[in-house]
């Protein structure tokens, strides 16, 4: 008997990175919160991030968003985030494309105009406003995980770079925050094999020795982005922007500035008294994408201070597929993915 199981994807792209949402297709998970879901998915079904985001069936340099039951009575959606480097708790380029697919897909009801949509992910509530216009979503602004910077001037020596200075900036996970003219990087399209190359040894020599602890969620994971950070410009009509490039471990450099990214750039220059409530910048990837980010408010995260900030971008479907999973395919982990695919 062929054992084959079926499930349902919108792909859609945010910035250029695109996110592989899951619509059907999975039994209901065990846990009452997403962040519960989460944790069993990554221990007892992590086949599935790794068919999805593996040839044939996918490429590392996509993200999935599973749809799940949300466990906050707010959240009209839950979504669980999968990428070459685990499970993130929160993304912003992934929220933006969730939103748009959940939106254009009729899941949740579409409403003319500017819309509020709340969204449960594993770091808790995303608040997200919707611009919509002739049965499309042309914006979303998402106000995700609270950013804090963790530690500040860290040095790591990494063979053959020598030592190199970061900043370490929590914004829904862990980010080494790294000046691109420090080490000659102008963070255009031409440099993406070296900048990746540069992020792949400094996350092998840094990873060791730095923390992996969030005062609420626990255990975060080890190191998993790093963000070369470009100057900053303020151009006539009075935006501010700076080039950016954030790299994905193991080997992944993101089309988009990154949502989480730009807001761990926001909460390093508010920390370093360069930047305060309403200031908002435009990040732009060595691909030329732009996101919006923003400064709200001050918070704290346990003893952190930190800051809620919004970010701004927009999606665009890509394709609707029905996925068929063969679970006596050699390429597919089949035992892995069998109790959880539905039949």
């Amino acid at each position: 008997m062929r054992r084959e199981r079926e499930l349902e994807l919108i792909d859609a792209q945010a910035g250029g990175d695109v996110s592989r949402v899951v619509t059907s297709g999975i039994t209901a998970l065990p846990g009452r919160t997403v962040l519960q879901k989460a944790r069993h998915l990554q221990a007892e079904g992590d086949a599935l991030r790794r068919l999805l985001l593996s040839e044939p069936y996918g490429d590392p340099a996509m993200s999935v968003d599973l749809l799940v039951e949300p466990g906050h009575p707010e959240a009209q959606a839950g979504y669980i985030i999968m990428e070459a480097m685990g499970y993130p708790m929160y993304s912003g380029s992934n929220t933006i494309c969730a939103a748009t697919v959940l939106l254009e897909a009729g899941v949740i009801e579409m409403v003319e105009g500017t819309q509020q949509v709340v969204l449960e992910s594993p770091a808790g509530l995303a608040r997200i406003t919707a611009r919509n216009a002739d049965g499309r979503v042309e914006s979303i602004t998402t106000r995700g995980e609270p950013a804090y910077v963790a530690e500040r001037d860290v040095r790591i020596d990494v063979p053959e770079l020598g030592e190199v200075r970061c900043d370490l900036v929590y914004s829904g996970a862990h980010y080494a925050m790294i000046d691109a003219a420090e080490h000659g990087f102008a963070l255009t399209a031409e440099e993406q094999i070296a900048l990746t190359a540069f992020g792949d040894a400094f996350v092998r020599a840094a990873r060791p020795g730095l923390r992996q602890e969030h005062p609420s969620l626990g255990d975060v994971g080890p190191l998993p982005f790093v963000h070369f950070m470009g100057p900053v410009r303020t151009l006539e009509d009075g935006t501010v922007e700076s080039r950016s490039a954030t790299y994905v471990h193991p080997g992944v450099l993101c089309r988009s500035p990154t949502g989480t990214g730009t807001s761990a750039r926001l909460a390093l220059l508010a920390a370093r008294g360069e930047a305060g409530p309403g200031f908002a910048l435009e990040t732009i990837s060595p691909r030329g994408n732009r996101f919006r980010g923003a400064l709200l408010a001050r918070t704290r995260v346990g003893g952190f201070p930190a800051w809620d900030t919004s970010t701004t971008g927009s999606a665009r479907l890509l394709a609707r597929s029905r996925l068929t999973v063969d679970l006596d395919d050699p390429l597919v982990e089949g035992e892995g993915l069998a109790a959880l695919l539905e039949r």
